[in-house]
């Protein structure tokens, strides 16, 4: 299909590469601040994926690697569409990319298989439905950049390469020391500074019940005080009928999933994140992937929690037997440890181990375990 070469359609082939270019470049910026994070989600596809009963587990070494890889080309593609650079092969990219986008994300609207695909990162939350029709919505100008991706093309071969290779250089080096250190803006609930547990003992947990109207449809959400008042009319049973209910506790963690089990299955979260002493929590998602320097880390936390009072308990996802084995090997037998689930303790941090402290249900600090001497500039009262 042969587009005529006329202002209005330049104009518009520059609209659409400017605004298909923000959002690659915005995209590929919030998943590589925490490229694990990206690694974790495209391991939730490889376990939850299987094609005529093949499964796709065995990439999942691979995570890491095809984290950078996406984000990588996903900053490039925004680079090269915002500068102009090798419009051709951007557009056949870009168009390539955007189609494997859109099948992915209706397949997985439909199957609900993975129910957050993680494409803004941490920064922006969409449910599955949401994420399909934002890429229809990129398809239009994506079809349009790639019809018109020969409009007024000039050969500029030393200024596009030297502007793909720095978009490259410049979110591998982004994203590698973000793997490698705690990511520089934390969009994740566990965030320094952020109040995990309301501590306002005023505030009162509240329920609330949803109702159907049997004549016409219509659902209505009641507080439990005020359905109560509701009752007392005479043709309330009548009218309405019980359809679901909540309750809100502004008391309980802000953070979906987030439990510290003990052997006996008992949670004892709440206790230890509201509690008004200080708590170093370690997180620690794999024992088997802990070098040599998260043990001295470890260790040299340990140290500095006991000679300024600071409860220490680790989080881990590992079995019971296989984390007695680890703290044994690493002389800290006397450590209170307990269990969640290892994408709960992902989300708290990265790092494996890492080191949150927490006092009266804030967060006040987090130390990757390559950085743990910053913990002395933390004032304590």
């Amino acid at each position: 299909m042969q587009i005529k070469d006329t202002k209005l359609n330049w104009s518009l082939n520059v609209i659409a590469r400017v605004f298909v270019g923000l959002v690659f470049i915005f995209s590929s910026f919030v998943k590589g601040v925490d490229p694990l994070g990206t690694a974790f989600k495209i391991n939730d596809y490889l376990t939850a994926w299987q094609f005529g009963g093949i499964s796709l587990e065995w990439l999942q070494p691979a995570a890491p690697f095809l984290s950078m890889l996406l984000i990588t080309l996903e900053f490039l593609v925004g680079v090269m569409l915002l500068t102009g650079s090798f419009r051709r092969g951007t557009a056949w990219l870009l168009a390539l990319m955007m189609l494997f986008f859109t099948a992915t994300t209706l397949y997985d609207a439909i199957t609900n298989k993975v129910s957050d695909c993680g494409c803004f990162g941490d920064a922006i939350k969409l449910t599955n439905w949401q994420t399909f029709w934002k890429n229809v919505v990129l398809d239009i100008p994506t079809v349009w950049i790639f019809l018109t991706r020969s409009l007024r093309l000039k050969k500029r071969t030393e200024r596009d390469t030297l502007t793909a290779l720095f978009a490259i250089v410049l979110m591998v080096i982004f994203g590698l020391f973000n793997i490698n250190n705690e990511p520089c803006i934390d969009f994740r609930a566990w965030k320094v500074g952020n109040q995990m547990v309301d501590m306002d003992e005023s505030l009162q947990v509240k329920s609330y019940l949803t109702y159907r109207n049997k004549t016409t449809g219509e659902t209505q959400e009641f507080l439990s005080e005020e359905l109560m008042q509701k009752m007392e009319d005479p043709t309330w049973e009548e009218t309405w009928e019980w359809e679901s209910s909540r309750v809100e506790d502004p008391h309980q963690i802000q953070a979906d999933g987030f439990a510290m089990m003990d052997l006996e299955m008992n949670d004892h979260a709440q206790e230890f994140i509201a509690s008004e002493d200080y708590l170093m929590m370690v997180t620690l998602y794999d024992v088997d992937k802990v070098d040599d320097r998260g043990v001295a880390s470890l260790q040299r936390m340990h140290e500095y929690c006991d000679e300024n009072n600071i409860q220490m308990v680790i989080l881990t996802s590992a079995l019971p037997e296989d984390i007695q084995q680890f703290l044994h090997k690493v002389q800290l037998d006397d450590l209170e440890y307990y269990f969640a689930d290892g994408t709960a303790i992902k989300t708290v941090m990265r790092s494996n181990p890492g080191f949150t402290l927490m006092r009266g249900g804030k967060v006040l600090g987090k130390w990757h375990y390559r950085k743990t001497r910053g913990v002395a500039d933390i004032e304590l009262n």
